[in-house]
């Protein structure tokens, strides 16, 4: 696609991309983690009714789209938004009320994807949303060759959320949804959403926290750049945050259930392969990240290897996010939002002063220092709940060494190559 397109319309669907995923964060009742973590969250009754909630807040989420939309027009009529930001592109609300009409579309997918994350039954999930992308990626190459512009990301966006709720009715095993209103299971979920509400608002400003500032301080193209560049590391980020979302909590989720004492020895049973594979990405892609977009991209993406290399550092904080599962699954999700504000605090702080005093450089090491800052937290925590082991820690730093080794033999061998 970065052949097919310009670097401004990645820029600009980022940010339409974030103010999306935004509404949904500021609207997550913890449906998922309801259904998994509660012992009643297979029963039908319950079901039908997150079903219901999941349709109705699908809804909002698109009226509110379409208000905001039309505020961001009138302060782009006005001359609010200062013209050399992303956020002044004139196609910008459009593309966000199209692109958010998925959340009407996902709010009618089947809670049989929550049962099968319940159940472990990740074979399912993954096909389901490998053949929903597979959709998508047609889609936007198609309407891409006809027509190059943003409109093939949005159709695509749409094509693959349209997929993946269709194969959630007639692909998954469980509960065939119908309307159902149970006042004493809206109850129990809407209780249990308080906290995951406040975690996932933090969470979204937290994790999107960069582009949503970025947006404000540099163009179009340079966003651009550092999405595809960023795309690198949320892409290892968000294998493994899936993993820990889909497999390690409700693993954690049993052992709390039945057998409290053998947590530790679970977590370490996740956190140790996560850990390697995260030391080695992030190493790898230090070292390799400019040969890799030297030789994947043209030269209007040079830069992103500078970026890539920077953010790659990320992606040695991802292992520590684990505990934050272990906590959700003992109950206790308020420990959830104190590391995220303590995140998003650093991450307001850090960007723009980094960008006021050493440009874009300084705002990029400014998102990274904000991934590092609620390290000792986690670490208090884990403490606290007899989910830490120094010697453990200690011997998994030596992926760190091996990523960054493997990643210049890359960076060497692409140089010899060309």
């Amino acid at each position: 696609m970065t052949r097919l397109l310009m670097p401004e319309t990645f820029g600009i669907m980022a940010i339409a991309s974030t103010v999306m995923i935004g509404l949904a964060m500021f609207s997550d009742l913890g449906l998922k983690q309801f259904v998994v973590q509660s012992a009643r969250g297979s029963e039908q009754s319950y079901l039908n009714t997150a079903w219901v909630i999941q349709i109705l807040r699908g809804v909002v989420l698109w009226g509110a789209s379409i208000v905001l939309s039309g505020l961001l027009a009138g302060f782009g009529y006005a001359d609010l938004i200062p013209a050399a930001s992303a956020y002044a592109s004139p196609v910008l609300p459009w593309i966000v009320v199209a692109l958010c009409f998925s959340t009407v579309i996902s709010g009618f997918s089947s809670t049989k994807m929550l049962e099968a994350s319940r159940g472990l039954s990740l074979g399912f999930l993954t096909r389901l949303e490998i053949a929903a992308q597979l959709v998508g990626l047609v889609c936007m190459i198609v309407w891409a060759l006809v027509d190059r512009s943003i409109w093939s990301l949005v159709a695509g966006s749409l094509a693959a959320t349209a997929a993946r709720t269709w194969l959630s009715h007639v692909w998954l095993p469980g509960v065939r949804n119908r309307w159902e209103w149970d006042k004493a299971a809206a109850s129990e979920i809407l209780h249990f959403g308080k906290w995951i509400f406040l975690a996932s608002i933090l969470g979204f400003l937290a994790s999107s926290g960069d582009q949503l500032i970025l947006g404000g301080l540099v163009n179009s193209t340079i966003l651009g750049l550092y999405v595809v560049a960023n795309l690198y590391v949320s892409t290892a980020d968000g294998v493994l945050t899936r993993i820990m979302g889909d497999v390690s909590f409700p693993a954690f989720s049993e052992v709390v259930r039945e057998r409290r004492t053998d947590l530790k020895q679970t977590y370490y049973k996740f956190h140790n392969p996560i850990a390697a594979v995260a030391y080695v990405s992030g190493g790898v892609l230090c070292t390799f990240g400019q040969a890799l977009v030297s030789l994947l991209y043209d030269s209007r993406y040079e830069y992103s290897g500078s970026i890539l290399g920077i953010l790659s550092l990320i992606l040695f904080t991802v292992p520590f996010r684990l505990s934050t599962q272990s906590f959700l699954a003992l109950g206790v999700p308020k420990l959830q939002s104190n590391i995220v504000l303590l995140r998003l605090v650093f991450l307001v702080i850090l960007t723009p002063g980094g960008f006021y005093f050493f440009g874009f450089i300084g705002s990029l090491w400014g998102i990274v220092i904000s991934h590092f800052s609620y390290l000792p937290l986690i670490i208090s925590y884990n403490f606290r709940h007899g989910l830490f082991d120094l010697r453990k820690e200690i011997y998994l730093l030596a992926f760190v060494p091996a990523g960054l080794a493997a990643g210049s033999l890359l960076s060497l061998l692409i140089g010899y190559v060309k």
